[in-house]
Parts: structure tokens; C-alpha cells; sequence
């Protein structure tokens, strides 16, 4: 579990390798499958927009980054997409709400996808993906709102996108 610790010395050895960084072909996500416990599948994926392989944690992201990498109007899609942390942590605080942390280092918060499209109005869309359950968690709730208030702030349009699991 030690591998998957982020800590400050990550963090800058992530930033000097140039995660978060680049468009299209030349994009390092920040996370990284490796990076990251499984709690299920993960996916890595040769995208059709941008020509790279894609990073994604779950089923459901996989499926949210499927619908995106065959949208027409999506010239570039960035997973796992870094957020400044001064900001997210500038946010929590002025909701009186804990940021994520972990052993004792302030997370950089990350949206799952973020996607350029050819729109001269809505030049970018950040979409974080949810199991529908999940949604209605409390700490849950706390960090989408910090993640949206964030997205507000660059006026960048920010979905939540959830899916139900189909049960026979």
C-alpha cells in the first residue's frame, strides 16, 4: 500500500515528469493506473480523439470516456486532470469543509475527464464520473462541490455524470 501513498515528494517528482501537462498526444495524467489501489477494473485505452493511451480507474469512467472519445465535437480528452491545490484548498475553506487529505499531505484533487471541444461558447467541459450510489455520500457530496465551485471559478462547464448498475 506504501506505493500508493501520495505525499509532497510525489507530488514534485509527478510535476518535474510533467503529469497534468500537455494536449492531446503529449498529455500525462496526473494519476496514473499504477498510481492508484484498484478497487475494480481498470482500463487503459488507445484513444480515437487524441491518439494516446488513456487512463481510466473504473467501468463506469471507461464508459463516460467511450461516449466522449466519439463525440464529434471533442477535439481532445484529458484524464485525471490536476486541480491547483491552493484553489481546492481556498474553496474548502471558505465552505468550512475538510480538503482531501492524505497522511497528513493536502491531496491534489483531480477530475476525471476533461475535454476540449470545438466550441467557440463552451470551449471546455470537465465531467467527474460516479457510481449513482456514491452521490449521496456526505464526504462525497463535500468534494463535488469543492471540484464544481472550482470549475465555476475558470467558468469551465462541470457535469457529474453518474450510472446505475444494471442487475438482471
Amino acid at each position: 500500500m506504501n506505493r500508493y501513498t501520495q505525499t509532497e515528494n510525489k507530488y514534485r517528482k509527478w510535476a518535474k515528469e510533467g503529469r497534468g501537462q500537455g494536449r492531446s498526444d503529449t498529455y500525462k495524467p496526473w494519476l496514473t493506473i499504477q498510481d492508484v489501489p484498484s478497487y475494480g477494473r481498470s482500463h487503459r485505452v488507445l484513444s480515437a480523439t487524441n491518439g494516446r493511451v488513456v487512463h481510466l480507474f473504473s467501468d463506469l469512467e471507461f464508459y463516460a470516456f467511450l461516449v466522449a472519445d466519439w463525440e464529434c465535437g471533442v477535439s481532445d480528452i484529458r484524464e485525471q486532470y490536476p486541480l491547483s491545490r491552493d484553489l481546492t484548498c481556498s474553496i474548502a475553506d471558505s465552505l468550512n469543509v475538510r480538503h482531501p487529505q492524505a497522511h497528513q499531505t493536502e491531496m491534489v484533487m483531480t477530475t476525471d475527464l476533461l475535454l476540449d471541444q470545438h466550441s467557440a461558447q463552451y470551449p471546455l467541459r470537465a465531467i467527474q464520473v460516479k457510481p449513482s450510489a456514491m452521490q449521496h455520500d456526505p464526504r462525497t457530496e463535500q468534494k463535488l462541490v469543492i471540484e464544481k465551485r472550482f470549475w465555476e471559478s475558470m467558468n469551465i462547464s462541470f457535469k457529474i455524470v453518474t450510472f446505475t448498475k444494471y442487475k438482471n
